[in-house]
């Protein structure tokens, strides 16, 4: 398992754990589990944040 599911399931997994039930909590497991997927995919090496910030690496 690479690192983009480990910090998706992470992610869920939190905000399972803080939010339980209601629609608040699906938007706050939405969320978490969105900023897992951004940090696995960084991780990975597959999110290139130079796009974002304008610079460039080459």
């Amino acid at each position: 398992m690479n690192a983009t599911r480990i910090g998706l399931l992470t992610g869920l997994a939190l905000g399972l754990a803080a939010a339980f039930g209601g629609f608040h909590a699906f938007l706050i497991v939405l969320v978490l589990g969105g900023l897992g997927l951004l940090t696995g995919r960084f991780l990975d090496g597959r999110l290139d944040l130079s796009q974002l910030t304008g610079r460039d690496r080459g």
